[in-house]
């Protein structure tokens, strides 16, 4: 949940294809994220999703044709919402609302909106590709209403191809990014998150508990807020939706992975924790316990990826680093600022309860290079404190 959306109105429209049945689920999420909604059912959508649960679930009544009865509720809906969604839309609607044709509750609402318009084609992959389907998805884009491309997959007629609507939680991301304004288009935003693997062996490594989550959260925020986002993961389980995943392993991958992109970036935000050491000499073969007693490791440093970058910045590009440390917080993180040629610090104690590795929480002290600039304190959910991060970030 982002603190930020909580309240916003959203106006969730149903037309009639089998992929209707995943709408509880998104309304589910729409209530935990302590937004309003109203929703809108086509007939043909009431033959896959009951009016009835969707009530019981968005605590309100569910808009259908019937209420379309003389009275002006698409013009009321259109005034009332921050964001309108179409999910699952079919050829068909996507079709009505592309010709400007009202013969619905939806469709009117849709033409009568001037909110955000967020539209989830959901279809056979051969009518989705179809040139018709695609005049219409071009004709939409053109007028500013963003068409999110469906996943691939198996579909309901047993074909597999393109055509699935986007899971809920992935709904959710774009949502989040229509509510959100866009202060950061035009700007690339490169981050690093997770761990390092460094192998002693090959089924052995040298890690940290690392989750990647508040690298991801700061990947997520830039992008709700319309930045271009690429993240380059070590080896950890990431929600990726609509960002351009880069998946290393060790610290030498994450290095190249950083220099191949570097000269793209304006922001570059190295929340991973890199592995300080690797083996001088990694073990082609799996190492035996048996007959030894003890192992004696000789370990080597492994390059300094900050401090690499901070080296090969261009002027203008902003570079945030993260320090992780246990004792002497601010006085080890103004260090690596000099040290690194950071332009901001981002520094926590990982030995503090609920904050760092692992937790969705944390507590960060955002120290900037320039002494004229105030150092400010972070703290709450990772998904939120990212969101201010950037306001201060972009405020600078």
């Amino acid at each position: 949940m982002i603190k930020r959306i909580t309240g916003r109105k959203i106006l969730l429209c149903i037309s009639g294809g089998i992929a209707a049945y995943k709408i509880p689920s998104l309304v589910r999420l729409i209530k935990q994220a302590e937004c309003e909604t109203e929703i809108i059912l086509t007939k043909s959508a009431q033959n896959f999703v009951a009016p009835m649960t969707l009530e019981t679930l968005s605590g309100r009544k569910v808009r259908t044709d019937s209420d379309f009865d003389g009275s002006i509720p698409h013009i009321k809906l259109a005034h009332w919402a921050d964001v309108l969604i179409v999910a699952p839309c079919t050829a068909n609607t996507l079709a009505k609302i592309a010709n400007g044709i009202a013969d619905n509750l939806l469709t009117s609402t849709v033409i009568a909106s001037s909110c955000p318009v967020v539209i989830f084609p959901a279809m056979n992959s051969q009518m989705y590709d179809s040139p018709a389907v695609q005049s219409n998805i071009k004709t939409l884009i053109e007028r500013g209403i963003k068409v999110v491309q469906p996943s691939e997959g198996n579909l309901a007629c047993g074909d597999s191809g393109k055509g699935r609507m986007p899971e809920p939680h992935e709904i959710m991301h774009e949502i989040f990014r229509a509510l959100c304004v866009h202060d950061m288009n035009g700007k690339n935003v490169l981050v690093t998150a997770g761990p390092t693997h460094e192998y002693i062996d090959p089924v052995r490594y040298i890690s940290n508990p690392s989750t990647g989550k508040m690298g991801a959260a700061m990947a997520r925020s830039a992008w709700y807020r319309g930045a271009d986002v690429k993240i380059i993961a070590g080896p950890v389980e990431l929600d990726g939706y609509a960002l351009d995943v880069i998946h290393v392993k060790s610290a030498d991958d994450m290095l190249q992975a950083v220099k191949s992109n570097l000269s793209w970036a304006d922001y570059v935000v190295k929340a991973a924790a890199v592995g300080d050491y690797r083996a001088k000499n990694i073990s082609q073969r799996k190492i035996k316990r048996e007959g030894t007693d003890t192992l004696t490791l000789e370990l080597v440093q492994n390059p300094d990826i900050a401090a690499e970058v901070g080296r090969l910045k261009r002027e203008g590009q902003i570079l945030i680093g993260f320090a992780a440390e246990t004792d002497n917080i601010a006085e080890h993180a103004r260090a690596k600022i000099s040290r690194k040629n950071l332009d901001y610090v981002l520094a926590n104690d990982v030995s503090t309860e609920n904050t760092g590795f692992a937790y969705d929480t944390n507590t960060l002290r955002l120290i900037p290079r320039d002494p004229l600039k105030h150092e400010e304190i972070f703290t709450g959910l990772k998904d939120d404190i990212s969101f201010d991060i950037w306001s201060r970030l972009i405020a600078d």
